[in-house]
């Protein structure tokens, strides 16, 4: 996301100053191609060509040169999650990027408690039941640790806002048993009950709805220029969508789905509800 980010502030610089990406390659000893990768974030950025690019674009200030030579540097760090390599497909580490960039999250879930609000119980039943070859138990906790580390973003100063709705079959599947699934819906009541947190479920009542065709996650960046993206996740593979048209189809149907559901003032009760009738 950081790369993107860059990308991005590059190509703002470039055209201001009316350059070619050809012209542009050639100051750092490549091509139109090349400049072409490195702002869509496609590619690594080496210091000395931002550097050079910066140079050829004007910006020599001290202040926006070494913030962008920063960002260049922070681009090309790992995240906190390349530790867990070893247990992530390249695609979901993608999708973690995104996600740490985000300042905003929609998300739609119809089978499982979003995975940002799932209890560390809740999430190990979910990781048993979605890979049941993994090797061994470490490699079960490690899939888990990646979960929860991902919340803690929510719970942190700064957090970005989570917009969830869900399902009403997500709360009365029992996934884990009934003493898993009691504590998630209780945190599901805290979880909502947070500032940054809104939380809705689709009741069984509500009929059909425009979304019907399975989960979808809306990702919107707080940096200028940076479109939203659409995450869809499958069983081996996930797509990302970022055209305008791609993203207002998704848009509207999460709009729709907003509409449909039960108002956010009401989820806590709703849960409330479940847990007496339930569990």
């Amino acid at each position: 996301m950081l790369r993107i980010l860059l990308g991005a502030q590059l190509r703002r610089l470039r055209e201001q100053r009316g350059i070619s990406t050809e012209q542009a390659g050639y100051e750092i000893r490549g091509s139109h191609s090349k400049i072409s990768r490195m702002e869509l974030g496609r590619v690594g950025f080496k210091e000395r060509d931002v550097s050079d690019l910066l140079t050829l674009y004007g910006v020599t200030g001290n202040g926006e040169r070494a913030a962008l030579l920063e960002l260049a540097r922070e681009a090309n760090t790992p995240g906190w999650w390349h530790q867990y390599g070893d247990v992530l497909p390249q695609w979901f580490e993608t999708f973690l990027g995104l996600e740490e960039a985000a300042s905003l999250l929609r998300n739609y879930e119809l089978q499982f408690v979003p995975g940002l609000l799932q209890t560390e119980d809740y999430a190990r039943a979910c990781v048993r039941l979605g890979f049941p070859d993994a090797g061994d138990e470490e490699d079960v906790e490690r899939r888990v640790s990646v979960r929860l580390t991902r919340q803690e973003r929510f719970t942190s100063p700064g957090a970005p806002t989570l917009w969830a709705v869900i399902d009403e079959g997500v709360v009365r599947r029992p996934l884990g048993g009934p003493a898993v699934m009691r504590r998630q819906l209780e945190h599901l009541i805290e979880m909502a009950e947070l500032p940054n947190v809104t939380l809705q479920i689709v009741p069984f009542g509500a009929g059909g709805h425009a979304a019907a065709g399975g989960p979808f996650t809306i990702l919107r960046f707080a940096e200028p220029g940076l479109s939203d993206v659409v995450f869809l996740e499958q069983l081996t593979s996930a797509l990302y969508l970022d055209k305008p048209t791609d993203v207002d189809t998704y848009m509207r149907a999460m709009n729709n789905l907003c509409i449909t559901a039960a108002r956010p003032d009401d989820t806590i009760a709703f849960l409330r509800d479940i847990l007496r009738e339930d569990y």
